[in-house]
This record gives C-alpha cells, structure tokens and sequence, in this order.
C-alpha cells in the first residue's frame, strides 16, 4: 500500500513544468512533484522505460510522451499546439533536474518565444548532492560532461585548470580512465572526489589528490559526478621587507598614497600588501 502524500493543490495553472525526479532512491521526490504530474496531461520523458518505474511507484497515469534528444526538435510544435490549447505538460529526465544536461532547452526556449508559463519543480540534483558532501569550496563553475574528443579535452581541462573555484562535471564510468591522465596533468595539486551511484545501493565516494590518481581497475558502470577542489593560492609571503623594499617606500612615501606604494612594491616582492601598508603607516606617523 503507498502512502499517497496529501497536497494543498488545488488548481494547476496550464503551461510547462520543469519537474526535478530521483536520481537514484525513488523516495526522493517531493509531494508537489508527485501531485503536478498526477494532474499533467502529459509527461514528456527521456526513456519511457525508466519514466514507468517512478510513474508506477506512486500510481501516476499521465499519458507519457518520448522526448529525448534525438527526437525533440520533431517533437516541438505538437507540444507547443498542446500548451497553446490550455494543457498541463510535464518535462522530465530520466534522473534528476531536466535541461541540465540533459533535454529540455529546445522547448524551454519556444515556450519562451511564445510566453508560454514555465514553472519549476525544484527537487533532487546529482549537481547539489556532489558539491554538499564534497568540503570544497561552495563557489563552484558547473561544466557538465567533459568533451569527447581528446584534443579538445585537453584544451578545455587547461582553460578550466586556471579557475580558482571547485569545478564539477558528468562523466560516464565507462570513459573515466581516458580523463584521469588528463585530470592529473592539469589539476597538480588540488583534491578531487568521485561521487559515484548518488543515493543509490552501491553509493561510493572515493576521495583522491589529483597527484595520487590512478586508473581504475575494474570496469565501473553507470554515471559519475566529478567534483574537484578550488584552486589554492601558493604564494608564500615572506615575514619582512627587505631593506632595498625599505628604502623605496621611503623614497616614494612623500609622493604617493600608500595603496599606490602598496600596490607597486607588492608587485616586485614576496612580500604582502598589508606588511607594506603597515609600514606605510610607521613612516607616516614617525613624521
């Protein structure tokens, strides 16, 4: 027997619903998301296979439509006639948030065009789930599947090595060794961890420095959301000036303001601009 959730809905506004579903365990869905695809006309999917098993779960009868990137150009204007003519359509992924990664931006878009209501149903995230249990840092650039060709891997990893924040991508299991060495060679020093079969049976998080990386031995199926740390600033600031550092900032005292000293000796030293801004203000006050 299935605890149906009791909602507060009473009249769903026609338009498109953009309706986040589990990425693994189906308990984790919200009793909105239940209730709004129980009143759609019709729930567009990726795979209507894996669509039942959730749809089933919670005895939803919504008449379910196939819509996945090879099809949903075709699929665009009796979608649009759909929404035109007052219906409540659905869109969901087969995990997850739909249109991140996955289908979804090319009816979003028309809708748009169109003023078409477009209403989210916020819930699970393979995205969120990764960056909450990572402890890196929560300013994070969001990438999504790493390129396929081998070449532009290697510039687009180079490109992304240079940003300070934690980066987070999509990878399928079956490619994860042709990326390590790639990983490794732009990320030297940072943290990564695998985030693998998210909140499902075989969940695993296996955490690494990059330089400790090695290919996996076994042959690992399904999806892997990828997290690596923010980059840390190196620099090491050395305790005191030196007397040449000293003696510029003498030179230049009378003549600049001391966020412009700071700012030219800083560039020529190790040393950081608060110890020059603080003896700055020594020699301002000895006079």
């Amino acid at each position: 027997m299935i605890n149906k959730p009791q909602s507060k809905i009473k009249n769903v506004k026609s338009g498109l619903y953009i309706v986040s579903t589990p990425i693994g365990n189906l308990e984790d869905i919200t009793f909105r998301a239940v209730e709004i695809l129980r009143k759609s006309d019709f729930i567009l999917c990726e795979d209507t296979r894996v669509s039942k098993n959730l749809l089933n779960r919670y005895e939803i009868k919504s008449k379910l439509i196939s819509n996945h990137k090879f099809n949903e150009k075709k699929n665009l204007n009796e979608i649009l006639s759909h929404l035109r003519s007052g219906k409540i359509i659905s869109l969901i992924s087969d995990a997850g948030t739909p249109s991140i990664s996955d289908p979804g931006a090319i009816l979003i878009n028309a809708c748009i065009e169109e003023f078409i209501d477009i209403i989210p149903i916020p819930g699970p995230s393979a995205l969120a789930a990764a960056v909450s249990v990572s402890g890196f840092s929560d300013k994070f650039l969001f990438y999504g599947f790493f390129p396929e060709k081998k070449k532009e891997l290697s510039l687009e990893l180079n490109r992304l090595s240079k940003i300070d924040n934690s980066l987070v991508f999509f990878v399928s299991l079956k490619k994860i060794n042709k990326i390590i060495p790639e990983i490794k060679k732009n990320f030297s020093g940072r943290k990564i961890v695998f985030c693998r079969e998210i909140t499902k049976f075989y969940e695993e998080f296996i955490r690494k420095n990059v330089d400790e990386l090695e290919l996996f031995k076994e042959n690992l199926k399904g999806e892997c959301t990828v997290v690596i740390s923010d980059k840390k600033n190196n620099k090491i600031f050395s305790q005191k000036l030196s007397e040449s550092d000293k003696l510029l900032i003498k030179k230049m005292i009378n003549k600049f303001s001391i966020k412009e000293i700071s700012k030219v000796v800083s560039q020529n030293t190790n040393v950081s601009k608060k110890d020059i801004y603080s003896y700055c203000l020594k020699l301002k006050n000895e006079n």
